[in-house]
């Protein structure tokens, strides 16, 4: 590893990239399994806990791999997520008509002990400190 390359999967690092990993899997199956059974009911919900099982997936890879750009695709990733949960969360507080059935990140993420809330954070943060360590150098 050069000094160029990030070290995000060090420290906490490695406890966030289980938890994104298992965010992934959980968002993923959750959703393909929707989409496979019951579209019809929810089609805009569960394309949007599929989409979430996507940025899950992507975080997870970016935060295991190193280098600059790998390191730039979390950064996006996470933000994206952040966004993502926020938005959607909001919208399925407003106007609960727009989900008739909840996505991963409906309510903040209620149904996933918030989890999906905190975790961009966490992440985010993460990041931060992994870069600023990195500039220290």
């Amino acid at each position: 590893m050069t000094s160029k390359d990030s070290s995000t999967s060090t420290g906490i690092g490695r406890v966030l990239i289980a938890v994104y990993a298992v965010m992934a899997l959980g968002a993923t199956a959750r959703s393909l399994f929707q989409i496979a059974t019951k579209f019809d009911e929810a089609p805009v919900a569960y394309l949007l806990s599929g989409l979430a099982g996507v940025v899950y997936i992507v975080a997870t890879v970016a935060l295991v791999r190193t280098g600059a750009l790998w390191f730039r695709v979390a950064v996006v990733a996470i933000i994206f997520e952040l966004v993502g949960v926020l938005t959607i969360g909001t919208l399925s507080l407003v106007d609960a008509v727009l989900f008739p059935s909840d996505t991963v990140w409906s309510s903040f993420g209620a149904g996933y002990l918030f989890v999906p809330l905190v975790l961009p954070i966490l992440g985010l943060l993460w990041l931060y400190r992994v870069r600023n360590s990195q500039e220290n150098r």
